[in-house]
């Protein structure tokens, strides 16, 4: 007996809504004209990777570097309206944001 069963045998009223086969949604962000600038610093000897120009609303900023560190998997922040990535993430970052329909302009090296 799978689970499915128990809860026919638990709830015998319930009828169950059919699941949709669509993929997850990605997350919406707001788009903007201007490119957003992809830098590469070292600070106190670390990488780090620098977005800035996003001037969207700042729920979309923080959901953007939000999505950004988990694709990613690394850590990071966002104050001064920039995104702060621990790591030389640039080419995953700028097509991440491609992807997302951003324009993304590579800065240094």
């Amino acid at each position: 007996m799978d689970l499915q069963d128990q809860l026919r045998n638990l709830f015998p009223d319930h009828v169950p809504e059919e699941s949709s086969s669509e993929t997850p949604q990605k997350p919406k962000f707001w788009l903007q004209d201007d490119p957003i600038i992809c830098k590469y610093e070292k600070r106190k000897g670390k990488p780090v990777t620098i977005l800035e120009g996003y001037n969207g609303a700042d729920d979309d900023f923080k959901k953007l570097a939000r999505a950004l560190k988990s694709y990613l998997s690394v850590g990071g922040s966002h104050k001064n309206e920039k995104i702060i990535i621990q790591g030389d993430y640039r080419d995953k970052i700028m097509t991440f944001l491609t992807e997302h329909g951003f324009k993304v302009k590579r800065v240094g090296g």
